[in-house]
């Protein structure tokens, strides 16, 4: 992997966490007009599907039904059960708890890929990169309020969600060897929907049809639907087939600061020198982590 292709790669992550970073905006306004997180995962992953669909329809099925058990299992961690548990998980918790162990996520897919490839040589280094970055990921969080409010079901919720994205990244690096990112996001989507149904049993119901009239509505949907996840699933397992899960997963320390620029430019929210502070050692430990990484 020559330098100018690496940069692409990362740079598109990059980009990919800055999306993602300002989803919560969009979801507020969303739970503002009505709808649940659960519905709102389901439109956004249905309206990213049938656009998926559109252009990549030619092969339906995965070669074996391992593989197809894989892509099932995909759309759970990276789909249902992910974005359930971390929804939930704000219902139970603290915003700063549940970012604080989901944005994690990073530190479990690297021992995860140690545990399942024993080829993934992680040197002292990348460890150490991965871990300031960790550190740097808490202090932009905690923001100067070094005091935790635990909740063990609010807790354990958000360290499924982080569980899950680990997972989601550990099985990405299986099934891009052999599968198109496009092939891989659009199961992801069809899985995701189809194993979110069952919730529906316990709260049954859409919001009415004049709700979906509303432009604040059809915008956000469109926006997490076409941009938020279409487009930024596609680019991020797009990402992980080139960088690897270990590199590309590092990324998500990221997303915290995306998070607070946007509460910053759009709700007003003061930057602080924590953020700084954070902000530096996040990027100071994905450099090393990069720099000095035999294979991802």
């Amino acid at each position: 992997m020559n330098k100018e292709s690496n940069f692409i790669y990362h740079l598109v992550a990059f980009l990919t966490v800055c999306v993602w970073g300002t989803t919560f905006v969009s979801t507020k306004v969303l739970m503002i007009n009505g709808l649940s997180p659960a519905q709102i995962f389901t439109l956004r992953f249905a309206i990213a599907y049938i656009l998926m669909l559109a252009f990549s329809h030619k092969r339906l099925f995965a070669d074996s039904w391992r593989d197809e058990g894989l892509m099932a299992l995909l759309g759970i961690t990276g789909g249902s059960l992910y974005f359930l548990s971390e929804n939930e998980a704000m219902n139970f918790t603290t915003t700063t708890n549940t970012s604080l162990i989901v944005c994690s996520c990073p530190l479990f897919a690297t021992l995860l890929v140690r545990m399942f490839y024993k080829s993934a040589r992680i040197n002292t280094v990348q460890l150490l990169g991965s871990l300031l970055a960790f550190v740097g990921m808490g202090v932009v969080v905690l923001n100067g309020r070094f005091v935790l409010h635990l909740s063990p079901v609010g807790d354990a919720l958000a360290f499924t969600a982080c569980i899950c994205w680990a997972v989601y990244s550990l099985l990405m690096k299986m099934v891009s060897e052999r599968y198109s990112a496009a092939f891989i996001t659009r199961k992801v989507f069809f899985y995701g929907v189809l194993t979110i149904t069952p919730y529906y049993i316990i709260e049954p119901g859409m919001p009415a049809m004049e709700i979906f009239l509303k432009p604040a509505v059809i915008g956000n949907l469109l926006f997490l639907g076409c941009l938020a996840s279409m487009v930024c699933f596609l680019t991020w397992n797009w990402c992980i087939s080139k960088l690897g899960a270990v590199k590309a997963t590092n990324w998500v320390y990221f997303n915290p600061i995306t998070t607070m620029m946007a509460a910053s430019l759009i709700l007003g929210e003061r930057i602080t020198v924590y953020f700084l502070l954070g902000a530096a050692c996040i990027l100071a430990g994905m450099y090393l982590a990069e720099r000095r990484t035999a294979v991802s």
